[in-house]
Order: structure tokens, then sequence, then C-alpha cells
């Protein structure tokens, strides 16, 4: 009962502290490394969005909890673990989609689900806006070929938006985080060039949430601050 009562007190802060910001942006739970009976526990308080960095882990916790639960896969997408992930979870968000040989995999792999054409996969299309080296994701200058590809050749997908993970230093900024403000300024213009509104934006982690909603974010995912500190994937391998 500790165990539920902490996760429930870390978990209502939150809540209540995005929701002040912001009642219509998503609290996604990241909840790699935790088991399954933590996740149960946020699930039982109300949430349903819950994410996870690795394929295996996903599909072992997809098969002993709640249907309900909406999976954002949030980890390196590699193109040998699209068709696992897009066949199997019905109710599936894809955040870090970087390029159109991904996104054809994923829709390739859900018109042979029977989910086909119940359940679309909801994509994000991961930029670096920071331009780090080390961080996957497109460059700025590439996210609209990618968009048009989804929009026109992926009828399995729905383009939800656009996600980002700013840099530490800009995380740490007091002012405007300038890797958020350049997500905001290519969402415009993508939705200007397409003629279309409502894409989102999925950025804000636990140390950034707070500037990442002020600065338009609708999907912040939180892990650490609810769940408590992480293994390594070493760890967690031997645990």
């Amino acid at each position: 009962m500790s165990r539920v009562s902490e996760l429930s007190h870390n978990y209502n802060q939150i809540k209540t502290s995005v929701s002040a910001l912001s009642p219509t942006t998503r609290l996604v739970c990241v909840s790699k490394y935790k088991p399954a009976s933590d996740i149960q526990a946020v699930y039982d308080l109300g949430q349903r969005h819950f994410g996870e960095n690795y394929v295996q882990e996903l599909m072992e916790k997809v098969a002993n909890l709640p249907q309900e639960i909406q999976w954002h896969f949030i980890g390196s997408l590699q193109s040998n673990k699209c068709a696992q992930l897009a066949k199997n979870i019905p109710n599936l968000w894809v955040e870090t989609v970087d390029g159109e040989k991904k996104a054809k995999k994923l829709n390739d792999a859900r018109e042979q689900s029977e989910y086909k054409d119940k359940a679309p996969v909801h994509v994000f299309v991961q930029v670096n806006t920071s331009g780090e080296s080390q961080k996957s994701g497109l460059d700025p200058e590439d996210v609209s070929k990618v968009v048009d590809y989804i929009i026109k050749e992926c009828p399995q997908l729905k383009l939800a938006g656009l996600m980002t993970i700013g840099s530490i230093e800009q995380s740490k900024a007091s002012e405007e985080n300038k890797d958020f403000a350049t997500l905001v300024q290519i969402r415009d213009s993508i939705e200007q060039a397409f003629d279309i509104t409502g894409l989102e934006l999925s950025m804000g982690m636990s140390s950034d949430f707070e500037e990442a909603i002020k600065q338009g974010s609708t999907n912040v995912r939180i892990g650490s601050t609810i769940f408590g500190g992480r293994m390594t994937k070493e760890e967690a391998k031997t645990a």
C-alpha cells in the first residue's frame, strides 16, 4: 500500500500541475523499467496514456494490462520492430517516426493486422530541433517531405503531430526554450503548407514540461517524477 500511496501522491501532483497550465494537454506517464503493478496503480487513478521505450517490454505489458490503455512508443524506432508494434497493439501511438521507410513499415503492418481500418496508428514525426548529432529525428527542412508521405501514402496512420526532445541546455534556460520554439514554427509552417489544422506538439519531460506547456505543448512525457528513479538497462536485465 505504501507504493500505491507514493504513486498516487506523485501522479496527482503532476496531473494537477499539468492541468493548471493547460487543461487540454495530455499527460503521458513514462513507465519503462517499471513493473506492471505500478502501471496498474496509476491506471486505477484514471490515467490512460503510458509511454514505453522498448518494444519487447511494451509487448509484455500490453499482454498483462487493461486493453483500454493508450500505449505511446517513445523510444528509438528501429525498422525491424515496426511490424511487431503495428500488428499487435490496437491503441498505439508512435512518437518517433523519423523517415518515410519507417512510416511505410508501420502502415503496411497495420494493413495486415486485425485492426486495419478500425484503429489507425497515431504517429508523431520526430524533429531534431537542437541539431545535436547524438539525437534522433529529422532535420527541420526534411519534415515536410515525410509529412506529405504519411498523408498521401499511409492510410493506416493518423498524423497526430510533431515531437522533439529539447537539449539539456535549453531545458535549463530561464527564458524561452529555443528548441520548443523551433518546433512551434515548423508546426505552423506545415499546417499552412498542407492546409490542415490541429497538429499536436509533443514536447516536454519531467525537467521542462512546464515551459513546454507554456510554449504550446499538447502532449508531455513524464516518468521519473511520477514513478521515481529508474534502473539502468543493464540492471533491468538482471532484475
